[in-house]
């Protein structure tokens, strides 16, 4: 009998989402930021995903300086695999974007996809009152803005961080994105075994029907065929029940602040690792087990964390 893999938890802590205003749980700080990624690997997340912030406004921000004050220490205090963002925010170039992945050669790095509509706007159905004088706007204006990833931008990234041997999270938001990782596979810029994170319930992505679902699962299945691992990540109310689904089905899950403030109903998640524990109740309930950062590394074949730039 085939042994089973263990699930491999990604937990995403602050994104660039979420505005400050809408949680005062959500990390902000470096400090904060460090101790939330700690707290989920303590929990059993086997990778952190990580933006940065502005600790004054907390508007996100690409500076490497910022970075800085937070991954030696994380490196430092737990063996997670550290995942850094290609995607920044939906306002940044991607020269800006990709700048502390290519500076720090992490072992992985995010990568979304494709250029698309990135729709935050409806939030403001929800939230009505901002303490920063950008968060209005950046919701707001978000009708009007395109998440941009051409075909250029994605080989200068898998060039750019690919040589210093980061391998990359691939951020997929609609079924086109898949078609457009198999392009990149089929001309060497990628390596299998690729890392498939299909992204559900995004304004301007897939939703987050079963129906979709399984249409992912059967593209990937029939583009890639055992040459992946794949990894679930359901945008707000998504994040729990498409998790579970996820993991029943055999594949890999993604929680955090990033994507989701809930843990419920109308109830704010207090810390990311908060979903990590529940995601992981999961997990065990259904008889697996959760993957330690070794094991993601082997699956995922990273570099291992000796090798970064940090």
């Amino acid at each position: 009998m085939a042994k089973t893999k263990p699930v491999i938890i990604t937990c995403a802590v602050t994104g660039a989402i979420h505005t400050p205003s809408m949680s005062p749980y959500l990390p902000v700080t470096p400090d904060e930021i460090r101790d939330a990624a700690l707290g989920a690997a303590e929990a059993g997340a086997a990778i952190v995903h990580l933006h940065a912030r502005d600790p004054e406004t907390g508007k996100p921000s690409q500076e490497t300086a910022l970075f800085d004050q937070f991954l030696p220490d994380i490196k430092a205090k737990s063996d997670v695999v550290i995942n850094l963002t290609t995607g920044g925010a939906p306002t940044m170039p991607v020269e800006e974007r990709m700048g502390p992945a290519h500076h720090f050669a992490p072992e992985l790095a995010s990568l979304n996809m494709g250029s698309m509509n990135f729709g935050l706007y409806e939030m403001l159905g929800r939230f009505k009152e901002f303490e920063h004088d950008w968060e209005y706007p950046y919701l707001a204006e978000s009708d009007d803005r395109i998440f941009k990833n051409t075909f250029r931008d994605i080989a200068h990234i898998l060039d750019a961080c690919g040589s210093n041997d980061t391998r990359f999270e691939l951020e997929c938001y609609d079924i086109n994105h898949l078609y457009t990782a198999a392009h990149f596979l089929e001309r060497g810029l990628l390596k299998a075994p690729l890392f498939i994170q299909s992204v559900f319930g995004l304004r301007g992505g897939i939703a987050g029907h079963p129906e979709d679902f399984m249409h992912m699962k059967r593209t990937a299945d029939r583009l890639f065929g055992g040459d992946y691992h794949w990894s679930v990540l359901g945008a707000g109310r998504n994040q729990m029940n498409l998790g579970a689904m996820s993991v029943a089905m055999g594949s890999n899950v993604r929680v955090g602040l990033e994507d989701s403030l809930w843990d419920g109903p109308g109830q704010l998640a207090a810390s990311n690792a908060d979903q990590v524990k529940r995601i992981r109740s999961i997990v065990e309930a259904l008889g697996l087990r959760v993957a330690t950062p070794d094991e993601a590394r082997d699956m995922l074949g990273l570099k291992g964390g000796d090798q970064v730039n940090f």
